[in-house]
């Protein structure tokens, strides 16, 4: 992956890095200087696939939309990463990190989550692996995401509601930070996107990676040739996207649209469109874009999506969009409900709302009818119900 590979100092372009206390220097750096070796080892390779067969379920189908490719005048596929275990593409990431927090010898996992689906699939793998588990979640998030909260606690974790700030994603990594300060010796740090220090956001995105290699071998199979025409995922942090655009990166004829969640509107002041409105900054130990403040401040996002909702995006993403190798669209939240009824009346799928992000994408680009068109459905939408009915109600109004 030449130019798109990260630096041995954990850079993409002028994004990345490692902007860690102190204390946690040492934590970063073991991590740093392992977890290729790990990841290379064919006993972490041969588990690693086991599980993901096996206990996830993978592969995850690549399903031709056909009532969708033909509103949209193309051939759409979905690669359904809500079908697996715990219902997302999470679980891909939690199941690679946790077998190397055990090769590191590390008996306590601590994560931060958003929608839950991060914190649920920790929780899991945690329980899977006879480990403690702390989970790190804004209580605006809790109160928003409540069944994932009841699954984390059912599965053995405990889960803390985060009061500073926002009361979201940005404030619970905050405070997973805090505790890892605390924590060095025996606590390994299992983040749910591809950001955070190096060497986290290659670390994820090599784990997610698995949704690229599989579309690859399924398009094969199904339209003979190994890429599509277009490629679409929804970008917070990123880690869905990250795997779905892993291993086309350097194919140029593949063009990469992500959806970011452009909550009310980008200038409406409630907006989570970073790389609209983000500018170079560091945030959780990294330099990427971040929407701040003039003078610096972390400026507040807003999406009616808790896994969407923070101020900053991948540095590989950052990079990405910053050499005009993907294209970022932003989504409305009316967009993203219109589309979740969409797909769920047309397909009978019910999306989680990142991935409807995604799929209100669809409508803000022509396509031709040769193209081929994959869109990754990053998650399902059981946790969505309240919102989802909610804009039903009112739309009845």
């Amino acid at each position: 992956m030449n130019k798109y590979n990260v630096t041995s100092d954990g850079f993409y372009g002028e994004f990345g890095g490692a902007y860690v206390p102190e204390i946690l220097h040492g934590c970063v750096e073991n991590l740093k200087n392992n977890y290729l070796k790990i990841l290379n080892d064919d006993s972490f390779k041969r588990e690693f696939e086991q599980l993901l067969r096996d206990y996830v379920g993978r592969p995850s189908p690549l399903y031709p939309a056909k009532r969708l490719s033909e509103k949209y005048g193309c051939k759409i596929y979905l690669k359904r990463e809500d079908l697996n275990h715990t219902g997302a593409h999470k679980i891909n990431n939690t199941i690679g990190q946790i077998l190397i927090a055990k090769r590191m010898g590390k008996s306590r996992i601590i994560a931060e989550t958003g929608a839950g689906q991060h914190g649920v699939a920790a929780a899991t793998v945690c329980a899977l692996m006879g480990m403690e588990c702390v989970v790190y979640m804004g209580k605006t998030d809790v109160e928003r995401q409540f069944v994932n909260v009841q699954k984390m606690e059912m599965l053995g974790a405990t889960v803390h509601p985060v009061t500073s700030g926002n009361m979201t994603l940005k404030d619970a990594t905050n405070e997973a930070i805090r505790d890892w300060c605390c924590n060095p010796a025996d606590t390994f740090y299992i983040i749910g996107s591809v950001v955070g220090p190096h060497p986290y956001p290659d670390m994820v995105a090599r784990l997610q990676s698995v949704i690229s290699e599989e579309i690859k071998k399924q398009l094969l199979e199904k339209e003979g040739r190994d890429y599509p025409d277009y490629l679409i995922a929804c970008v917070g942090g990123g880690s869905n996207a990250a795997g779905t655009i892993y291993h086309f990166l350097e194919n140029e004829r593949v063009k990469i649209l992500l959806a970011e969640a452009a909550g009310k509107g980008v200038d409406s002041g409630m907006s989570a469109a970073t790389l609209q409105l983000g500018k170079v900054g560091i945030i959780h130990g990294s330099r990427t874009l971040v929407m701040q403040s003039a003078d610096g401040q972390i400026e507040e996002p807003y999406s009616i999506s808790a896994g969407l909702d923070y101020p900053g995006i991948g540095p590989l993403h950052a990079y990405l969009a910053a050499i005009k190798r993907t294209e970022v669209v932003p989504v409305t939240d009316d967009q993203a409900l219109e589309a979740a009824y969409e797909l769920t009346r047309m397909e009978g799928i019910i999306p989680a709302l990142e991935s409807s992000h995604a799929l209100g994408l669809l409508g803000l680009r022509k396509f031709k009818p040769e193209d081929v068109v994959v869109l990754t459905v990053s998650g399902r939408g059981d946790k969505d119900m309240e919102t989802y009915i909610s804009y039903a109600n009112n739309l009845k109004k």
